[in-house]
């Protein structure tokens, strides 16, 4: 008599399917079967067996190229984070190479979340966790024959737009029909169509700016604006996680959710591929939109502009997906639209450096994307308790005409919340990643500034009062 005991025997695993494969199994017996044929009506009622999972490697299985050196305590503890989280990276099976830059920070506390100045290369597979959502954050320069920087600066209070949410009605700037259609046709984007319009031309919040300095080389004004794709690559990376934790659960349940992946050959694979082609061409069209916002209004000339982003992920020859998590390509025609220049801002009282790349093999052909940071803004601001913005201001931006855009500082963006920029610099020399061949000093720049503190419902007393408040009286 053949019974459950008698499966597992066999080597099946116990389930509902045994009811039926018993009964048949026994039917079969009855009718003289040997103990062969039997099996095999048995193993045509047993499930499919499960597709094997993909594990993690061991630790330190595969090294990673650090090109970071701590010079003080404080970027010993930054160092000290960033191996860590690399560490653990460097175990995804998705992961061939990896590489952190100068200016590298810890971007979360969930382990083996890609760190700020970190390049991550894998094959068959986009990390949308490594992007992370602002998607395409990127650099854009526009230089002018002759401008006033004081009425630029002035331009960009009025015709920029930071904070929170988009423009609405008289004051949408729309963008190309192509990439509104663009939008439509891809699965992953058609949700954002609405939004691809209302965030059009504007600059969020947090690091982001509106820079107008002079060429060193020429004196030649010139505008830099640093931003990313807003809401359309925050509702992309969304959706993005959502395919890739999905997927995760059936190749490798051993990954953490936030470095989850698509299969790049596989439709969803190809259609978010394209999506984030869609969304790069967006960004670098929001950047010139605002430009020329800038252009005609005071009727300038345009004698030069190039672009280059700094978070995103390209495909090499090799065919590996190089996810740069806030840092800057630095090969030979990394895009189509590449002038072989990039942009590498510091802080808002230091030059942006024009660099050309060097490709470097250490750097898995990247550069870093600014400054960084040591600390948490928290831990900055800890370290200013007492001080007033007003004071923070006057020691942090002497000499250039800083301002915010909701009129309130932030003073968590302050040049001393940021790396040291010389040492950002001579580590990039040191470590060969990229050539600087010129420089935009600064003039002035416009950050959002509170843009929370600053709005109507929540200010209770005047801006003048709010910046003689002390930093341990603030919200940050």
């Amino acid at each position: 008599m053949i019974n459950g005991k008698t499966l597992i025997q066999w080597g099946h695993q116990s389930g509902a399917w045994f009811k039926d494969a018993i009964a048949a199994a026994n039917d079969a017996a009855a009718r003289g079967a040997g103990e062969d044929e039997v099996r095999a009506i048995v193993q045509a009622f047993a499930p499919p067996a499960a597709a094997p999972t993909i594990g993690l490697r061991g630790y330190d299985a595969l090294k990673y190229h650090k090109n970071l050196r701590a010079g003080n305590p404080d970027e010993e503890t930054n160092v000290s984070s960033v191996d860590w989280h690399m560490r653990e990276l460097m175990r995804l099976p998705t992961v061939k190479a990896g590489a952190v830059m100068p200016d590298a920070c810890p971007a979360g506390a969930a382990p083996g979340t890609i760190p700020v100045g970190g390049v991550i290369a894998a094959e068959n597979a986009i990390h949308p966790g490594m992007h992370s959502a602002d998607i395409c954050c990127s650099m854009a320069v526009s230089v002018f024959g002759d401008a006033d920087p004081t009425r630029i600066l002035d331009s960009g209070m009025k015709l920029s737009h930071f904070g929170g949410g988009g423009r609405r009605g008289g004051d949408l700037v729309r963008p190309p029909a192509e990439l509104l259609a663009a939008f439509e046709a891809n699965p992953f984007l058609r949700a954002a169509h609405r939004d691809a319009v209302d965030h059009f031309a504007t600059q969020g919040d947090g690091n982001h700016f509106f820079y107008v300095g002079r060429v060193t080389s020429s004196g030649a004004v010139a505008l830099v604006t640093h931003h990313g794709s807003r809401k359309p690559g925050a509702l992309l990376y969304k959706a993005g996680m959502f395919a890739a934790d999905r997927a995760r659960k059936v190749l490798s349940p051993e990954t953490a959710a936030h470095n989850a992946w698509i299969v790049a050959d596989s439709q969803e694979g190809a259609d978010y591929w394209s999506a984030l082609q869609t969304i790069r061409a967006w960004t670098k069209a929001n950047h010139f939109a605002i430009h020329d916002l800038i252009v005609k209004a005071l009727k300038l000339k345009v004698t030069d502009r190039f672009w280059n982003e700094h978070n995103f992920v390209f495909q090499k020859s090799d065919g590996l997906f190089y996810h740069a998590k806030g840092a800057t390509p630095a090969w030979e025609k990394f895009a189509a639209d590449s002038t072989g220049r990039t942009l590498i801002p510091l802080n808002m009282a230091q030059p942006v450096l024009i660099t050309r790349g060097r490709d470097a093999a250490n750097g898995l052909g990247f550069a870093p994307h600014g400054a960084g940071r040591n600390f948490s803004r928290s831990a900055y601001m800890k370290r200013h308790a007492g001080k007033t913005a007003r004071q923070m201001m006057a020691e942090q931006t002497g000499g250039i005409d800083a301002r915010f855009y909701s009129g309130v500082p932030d003073v968590s963006e302050l040049p001393l919340a940021y790396k040291d920029a010389a040492t950002v610099r001579a580590q990039i020399n040191e470590y060969g990643l990229a050539e600087v061949i010129d420089t935009i000093d600064p003039v002035g720049c416009i950050m959002a500034g509170d843009w929370q503190r600053a709005a109507p419902r929540r200010r209770k007393k005047p801006k003048r009062d709010i910046e003689n408040d002390s930093v341990s009286d603030r919200r940050f």
